[in-house]
């Protein structure tokens, strides 16, 4: 079988950073691989047309001046530093409660910050041809994907899902209800494709849950048709790269599988009789065995490159795969029983989406916490925190990690020192 070959191509592919950094290289050169100062310029330029379109709408305001690169720089620290210490409102900053922060409080009054974050924009203006519900947000996604793209170099075995980016657990449960209520629930969807060696996120997409667009849930009824659109989004630049793709049983679908084949992209993905699109798959398949299974029992169709693998192991899961033969075998180690037989197919994809779950726990934590109403600086601050992790993976990939060791932590308060100008870049400091 060709998947065979998918198997052991694994080790040619060169993964990791494209270029490399110097060992002074500061955690604020990793961040500019992604979000460069001619971005930042852009954040400048748009934000002071914003301000002077709205005053010549709804009157003046003498607080205002114009924005500059240092203060918007001082502005993205200020938000990223709630990614550190979990506050959830920016402004305890400058408060005297348990998140104030005088340190960093003086580099700007709270009035400014407050004027900055009222004009803040990256698309000032809506042209007459946009239809796109994130026009505000979109040059700056197509920036950032392009940094990612130019970057780095995945693995060959990558996983489409949604990532971890709930409310912080530690707030939920100190929330009162009132609390909560007050707070709005996300209007759209943010998926990714990641690399599984490393866990640097490839490609973002965002989807709106709401609108009439092309993009919008009125347009999409069925969530399979959904979910396929998103894999497709995720993967348009993976053409005949030979990734193997691992996907949950939301995108897992055989239609879904076959077209991504002839783009030269395989697919390992987890099946579910309730969740999948289960459209031209054996119905013999589908449906338990009546007589008893024993740990580690599988069965196989197959057609073409293609399995339908049923494997027992306390219930019964499913994966359909072209990535890799039914023949190989694998093993699940579990803690408790021991070594459980089972395809290799299954092996890999217990093992690709740990590393991602283990990415989530890790790095999850480190998201903005500032909460905008509006849906495109939602969707701004997470790319930022994305972004953020990236550097950080790419920063312990390099030479430069060998000389200062950083935690992520301690990454990311370097970087908003940076931001702020209270830190000197070299490492000495």
């Amino acid at each position: 079988m060709r998947s065979v070959r998918h198997l052991s191509s694994l080790l040619a592919f060169v993964l990791g950073p494209t270029r490399k950094m110097p060992l002074t290289a500061s955690a604020m050169d990793f961040f500019q691989l992604f979000v460069p100062d001619n971005v930042l310029k852009n954040m400048v330029v748009q934000t002071n047309m914003y301000a002077k379109k709205y005053q010549e709408r709804f009157g003046s305001d003498d607080a205002w001046i114009d924005v500059t690169l240092t203060e918007m720089k001082a502005f993205l620290g200020y938000m990223i530093s709630t990614s550190i210490h979990h506050c959830e409102s920016v402004l305890s900053i400058w408060s005297s409660g348990f998140y104030s922060n005088k340190s960093i409080a003086l580099i700007m009054t709270q009035s400014r910050f407050e004027k900055i974050l009222k004009y803040f924009h990256i698309v000032a203006f809506r042209s007459s041809q946009t239809t796109h519900g994130l026009y505000k947000i979109q040059p700056f996604l197509d920036s950032l994907q392009n940094g990612f793209d130019s970057a780095f170099r995945p693995s060959q075995a990558q996983v489409l899902h949604e990532p971890l980016i709930d409310e912080d657990p530690v707030f939920i449960a100190t929330c009162t209800e009132r609390e909560l209520r007050k707070r709005k629930k996300r209007k759209f969807s943010l998926w990714v494709r990641q690399c599984s060696s490393t866990g640097f996120i490839c490609q973002i997409y965002v989807h709106l849950k709401e609108g009439s667009g092309a993009d919008g849930l009125d347009a999409l009824k069925n969530k399979p048709q959904l979910h396929s659109m998103v894999a497709k989004s995720l993967c348009q630049n993976a053409s005949g790269k030979n990734y193997i793709i691992f996907t949950g049983p939301s995108i897992t679908s055989l239609n879904l599988f076959e077209e991504f084949e002839k783009q030269g992209i395989y697919c390992c993905g987890l099946l579910s009789t309730r969740k999948s699109d289960c459209t031209g798959l054996p119905p013999s398949m589908l449906n338990n065995p009546e007589t008893p299974q024993s740990r580690g029992q599988y069965r196989i169709r197959m057609k073409g490159n293609m399995s339908l693998i049923c494997w027992y192991n306390k219930g019964h899961f499913r994966f359909l795969t072209n990535a890799y033969s039914p023949v190989q075998q694998g093993v699940i180690i579990k803690r408790k029983s021991g070594e459980i037989p089972c395809p290799l197919a299954v092996e890999a994809f217990a093992a690709h989406l740990s590393y991602i779950c283990k990415y989530d726990d890790k790095y999850s934590k480190y998201f903005i916490s500032h909460k905008p109403n509006k849906t495109w600086q939602q969707v701004f601050w997470f790319a930022i925190s994305i972004a953020i992790n990236n550097a950080y993976i790419l920063y312990k990939m390099s030479e430069a990690y060998h000389v200062t060791r950083y935690s992520r932590a301690q990454f990311g308060e370097r970087l908003v020192k940076e931001l702020l100008g209270l830190e000197d870049t070299s490492p000495s400091h």
